[in-house]
C-alpha cells in the first residue's frame, strides 16, 4: 500500500490572500490529493486497469489518479471544469517536455488529453468510447455534492461503451471518518454539512441511469507532516470555504489548529483514520 503520510513542504513565501486560488491549488496537488492514493489504487487493481482501458475522469484535480493509471498504461481524458488552477497543475505533471517531469514522478506515457471543459465536451470525435469512467472526489460531506456529482455522470454516460464501469466515491461513516470530526469543529454553519449516507452512491447512480455492481471500502488515513501541512492540506479542500468567508484564513488556521490537537503525534506528525466508500456502477 503507498504511504500517505505527506513530505514536509516549503512554505509559501508572504500572506497568501483569501482568493488565492493558484496557491490553494498548489497546496492540493502537493499536500492533499494524494490522500486517497489506497483508493485509487484498490480501484484499479479491482478493474485490471491497464493498457486497454480508455479512462474519463471527472474532476481529475491536479492529476495524481490519472498518472497512477497511466502508469498502467491507461488511454486518458481528464476533465476539470471547476479549477482551471488543479488543472494547470495536472498539465504539469501528465504532459511536461521531456526531462521536466516532477521529482519523484515519470512522464506519463501514452495517450493523455486533458479539458477544462464538461465531459460532454471532452471526448474527440476521433476517440473510442471511454470502458471506465471516474469519479474520485468523495461525496457526502456539503449538502448539495450528490446533486453535482449526477450531472457529470449523466453527461459522461453518452460518451461510455454499454456496460462500462462508472466508479462513485463517498465518505464514509461519521464515526469512522476523523475528518469529519474536525470540518464539524470548524467549518462553521454556512458551510452546509451533511453526513455521509449509506445508500448516497446508490441513490446517484440510480438518478443518472447507471446499474450497480459491486462496493468497497477503503481506509485512506489522512498523514501529514506536521500541523502547518495538515491546515494548509484541509484548507485546500474547499470544505472550510464558508468559515473563511465569515471570518479569515488566520481565524480558520488557529481553530483548525486547535480541532487537530488530538490526532497529533508525539513526533508531531498528524495522523486521522478515514474510511471512503467507493461503488461499481455499469452504464446501460
Amino acid at each position: 500500500m503507498t504511504p500517505v503520510l505527506v513530505r514536509q513542504h516549503l512554505p509559501t513565501a508572504g500572506p497568501v490572500p483569501r482568493t488565492d486560488l493558484g496557491a490553494r491549488a498548489r497546496d492540493w496537488s502537493e499536500i492533499q490529493e494524494r490522500m486517497l492514493v489506497p483508493l485509487y489504487e484498490a480501484v484499479y487493481e479491482r478493474l485490471e486497469v491497464g493498457p486497454g482501458t480508455r479512462l474519463l475522469g471527472l474532476g481529475c484535480g491536479s492529476g495524481l489518479a490519472l498518472l497512477m493509471a497511466a502508469s498502467r498504461g491507461a488511454a486518458l481524458t481528464g476533465a476539470e471544469p471547476c479549477s482551471p488552477e488543479r488543472l494547470a497543475l495536472a498539465r504539469e505533471r501528465l504532459l511536461p517536455p521531456a526531462g521536466e517531469a516532477h521529482p519523484g514522478e515519470a512522464r506519463a506515457p501514452g495517450d493523455v488529453r486533458l479539458t477544462g471543459r464538461s465531459p460532454e465536451n471532452a471526448a474527440g470525435a476521433e476517440r473510442p468510447g471511454y470502458n471506465l469512467v471516474t469519479a474520485f472526489e468523495p461525496i457526502g460531506a456539503v449538502a448539495g455534492d450528490a446533486e453535482a456529482l449526477v450531472g457529470l455522470l449523466t453527461a459522461a454516460v453518452p460518451l461510455s461503451e454499454r456496460g462500462a464501469p462508472v466508479v462513485l466515491v463517498g465518505w464514509g461513516p461519521p464515526e469512522r471518518c476523523a475528518t469529519w470530526d474536525v470540518l464539524r469543529a470548524v467549518a462553521g454553519p454556512d458551510a452546509r454539512l451533511r453526513p455521509a449516507l449509506r445508500d448516497d452512491l446508490e441513490e446517484v447512480a440510480e438518478r443518472a441511469g447507471l446499474r450497480p455492481d459491486g462496493s468497497g471500502r477503503v481506509a485512506c488515513p489522512f498523514g501529514y507532516a506536521g500541523v502547518d501541512s495538515a491546515v494548509k492540506g484541509l484548507l485546500s479542500t474547499g470544505l472550510f470555504d464558508a468559515a473563511v468567508a465569515a471570518t479569515d484564513r488566520e481565524q480558520v488556521g488557529k481553530e483548525l489548529t486547535e480541532a487537530l490537537h488530538p490526532y497529533r503525534r508525539r513526533d508531531g506528525t498528524v495522523w486521522m483514520p478515514n474510511v471512503f466508500r467507493y461503488l461499481i456502477a455499469r452504464t446501460p
